[in-house]
């Protein structure tokens, strides 16, 4: 099966330009440290056990042939993995998380210095800031100022893409839990890294409509 008959696949797959950017932005963080690196890792086991050849994944992460085997071969469970749905309209806080922080970039590319949340969308992107319940209040906070003091100068998508966010994540954690299907095949950072680059390329989308 050639890669473009693989990408063509069923409704809401991942393509390969969505992985591939995925992979180029987190090699640009990978002295991060250790944990972006375990992220690359997961993602590697994540798209093998979707099925992904070891060649078209090196390809896409920048690695050798091999240095991918080892990655994909180092946690390898028994059988195929359960489905993992990629459509935005899922509800643990992982997902949740990675779609605010995917709203925010477009914010902050969309306004550039004037955006209030810019800052914090790039101690993200560096590393220096983690998803804990504190840093999540205050980046869904800028993400309100900016949308409040900008509005005319965004997509009507963003305040939508933000509302349905923030509904999200103000659901009590149990309740959220019980309306989701399949959160538990991917660890939280890979769901917020397919999340984040699922809603940037929604709103990418959506903008360019427009």
């Amino acid at each position: 099966m050639t890669g473009e008959e693989e990408t063509r696949g069923s409704p809401g797959a991942l393509t390969e330009d969505q992985a591939g950017r995925m992979f180029a932005g987190m090699n640009e963080v990978i002295r991060a440290g250790e944990e972006m690196r375990k992220l690359r890792t997961e993602m590697i086991q994540v798209l093998a056990g979707l099925g992904w050849t070891q060649d078209r994944i090196a390809r896409l992460a920048d690695m050798s042939q091999p240095a991918v085997s080892k990655q994909a071969a180092k946690h390898r469970t028994d059988g195929p993995p359960a489905p993992m749905a990629l459509s935005l309209d899922q509800h643990d806080a992982p997902w949740l998380e990675g779609c605010l922080w995917g709203l925010a970039e477009e914010i902050s590319e969309t306004l550039g210095d004037s955006a209030r949340c810019s800052r914090h969308v790039d101690a993200v992107a560096r590393g220096r800031k983690r998803f804990t319940p504190r840093n999540v209040d205050e980046l869904r906070r800028l993400v309100e100022e900016d949308l409040m003091l900008h509005r005319d100068a965004m997509p009507a998508g963003y305040q939508e893409a933000y509302d349905r966010i923030s509904r999200g994540l103000d659901v009590p954690p149990k309740a959220a839990a019980s309306s989701s299907t399949g959160t538990a095949t991917a660890s939280a950072s890979v769901r917020r890294a397919l999340a984040h680059r699922i809603q940037r390329d929604h709103l990418g989308a959506g903008s360019n409509a427009a």
